[in-house]
């Protein structure tokens, strides 16, 4: 909807539209244990983005926003400035606890601690819901080594776990976009501009894909050693995205940024030079020009008459 130039009377600064599964918005069983939306470290980058727990904390969701300017919604008598839409799907928990397993294990040297001492974040404290979520103790296996003494269990990362888990989160992605018909070849080769290859969705094409989708939810340096778990070598793009390109996705005029005439492998004028003439051509080439006028005068404005 087109957007509003101010919030009437009665609209809500706290709300928002969004698209969520019934899971996410199930009534609470408790006054203390409503729905919570809240910020925590996202796994890959370690910055600020918004998490959704459902009642009680037992399911983790995560929150995308589809944003177009000037746009707003009517809810009711009301109009919603905020013209985003919220979709938000369910999310593992063990991305976000792997992502202070792994701190941890470069702090400590390795060392074997409590979860509740490893999930610990002073600038985002409700990050200790994520050991509510359900499953989460039963799962944690997939990605420490644990050790028990008492009743109470100790965890360190594990590289090698981690990655045997990874692995089987790829092939659950590569069976989840197959079964969905959806196409990747395409997609795997335009990221990185080859564009001399026959696209066809191979093997390996579903792999790398559900390994991109897999790594926005792992560090940098994780997600390269998956690839090499994987057996899949690196893309590389020796060919940068064309200028025609650029301006396509934008309305800034673009400037060719390079000197495409240095890739010819023989000179211009030899090339001019080369070119065969035919009969004719030869022929008007001999007659004498002297006195004629260009074509283009014929074409040129009057002369202004002198005052």
């Amino acid at each position: 909807m087109h957007g509003a130039k101010q919030r009437p009377a009665g609209a809500h600064p706290g709300q928002w539209v969004l698209i969520a599964p019934e899971a996410a918005t199930d009534l609470p069983k408790t006054p203390d244990s409503e729905p919570l939306f809240t910020k925590l470290r996202n796994p890959s980058t370690g910055e600020e983005t918004l998490y959704l727990f459902n009642s009680g904390a037992r399911q983790l969701f995560e929150v995308k926003a589809f944003h177009e300017e000037y746009h707003s919604w009517f809810i009711g008598q009301t109009v919603q400035q905020d013209g985003r839409l919220l979709f938000v799907t369910p999310m593992d928990p063990l991305f976000l606890i792997l992502y202070y397993l792994i701190k941890a294990d470069k702090e400590q040297q390795g060392k074997f601690q409590p979860l509740d001492q490893v999930v610990q974040d002073s600038e985002y404290p409700s990050c200790l819901l994520l050991l509510k979520c359900a499953d989460v103790e039963q799962y944690i296996h997939h990605v420490t080594e644990e050790k028990e003494i008492g009743s109470q269990k100790f965890h360190k990362y594990s590289q090698e776990k981690t990655l045997k888990w990874l692995k089987k989160k790829v092939s659950q992605t590569v069976k989840a976009l197959k079964s969905n018909n959806i196409i990747v070849g395409e997609r795997v080769y335009a990221a990185t501009f080859v564009n001399d290859k026959q696209i066809t969705d191979t093997k390996e094409d579903y792999v790398r894909y559900a390994h991109g989708l897999i790594s926005e939810y792992i560090p940098e340096d994780l997600s390269k050693k998956l690839l090499k778990y994987l057996g899949l070598p690196e893309l590389k793009s020796p060919v940068p995205e064309p200028p025609l390109k650029k301006r396509k996705l934008s309305d800034v005029p673009v400037e060719a940024e390079q000197d495409y005439t240095k890739f010819n492998s023989t000179n211009p004028k030899t090339k001019k030079a080369n070119i065969k003439m035919t009969a004719a051509q030869k022929a008007l080439a001999k007659v004498d020009k002297s006195g004629m006028k260009s074509i283009s005068a014929f074409f040129s404005s009057k002369p202004k008459a002198s005052k």
